[in-house]
């Protein structure tokens, strides 16, 4: 089947590429508005795009009524943002910040959860979260009704017990997106292959 999306309303190429682009890991982004109040919102088109500085991607569409997002206008008046990760145990605050809560009011305070510090940017992080990014805007691009924020990672928060001194890190198992609207997956089930260079290739031919 080959599907146009210039023939497909904007609900049904949404619908399709979130049920085709998956697993997505999921950025519970925490943001500062101008009077104080932390904003708490998940997003599933997220990703790291670079190492070299260290980068990551989020993209805020609009809400219901087409307006811009708290999440968007916080971390284009303030220029930064925290992406905290979700894990199982967290999965239900999650669900409760993507409700649709006035400006005025802190999504944490409704999911119960408490913030830490930061140490390069105010706003502050999910103390919960096994795994914050600090991040400054490095920029923003409009693509059509959507904001792609592109932040750097000016710090790494990570649980102690996921990360050796070699940096290795082991038993972090954030929950991923799936299906539109609300299908998920956890990310336990894993197998490791190495990765083969060119002469091996060559080698088994």
């Amino acid at each position: 089947m080959q599907i146009d999306p210039a023939l497909q309303s904007s609900a049904d190429n949404y619908k399709l590429l979130t049920n085709l682009v998956l697993p997505r890991p999921i950025a519970w982004v925490s943001t500062l508005s101008s009077s104080g109040v932390v904003n708490l919102a998940p997003f599933s088109f997220f990703n790291a795009i670079g190492s070299e500085p260290p980068y990551v991607m989020v993209s805020v569409g609009l809400n219901d009524k087409g307006e811009a997002k708290d999440t968007a206008k916080n971390i284009m008046s303030s220029r930064e943002f925290v992406v905290n990760m979700v894990t199982e145990d967290l999965f239900d605050a999650m669900n409760i910040s993507a409700a649709d809560f006035p400006p005025d009011q802190s999504e944490l305070d409704a999911a119960q959860l408490q913030t830490a510090p930061c140490v390069h940017i105010r706003t502050p992080r999910v103390a919960r979260s096994q795994v914050s990014f600090e991040c400054k805007l490095f920029s923003a691009q409009q693509l059509g009704k959507n904001t792609l924020f592109i932040g750097e990672i000016v710090m790494f928060h990570v649980a102690d017990e996921l990360v050796d001194a070699r940096l290795r890190v082991r038993d972090f198992s954030p929950i991923g997106r799936l299906g539109s609207p609300s299908v998920y997956c956890r990310s336990t089930d894993r197998f490791d292959v190495a990765r083969i260079s060119y002469a091996q290739w060559l080698d088994k031919t």
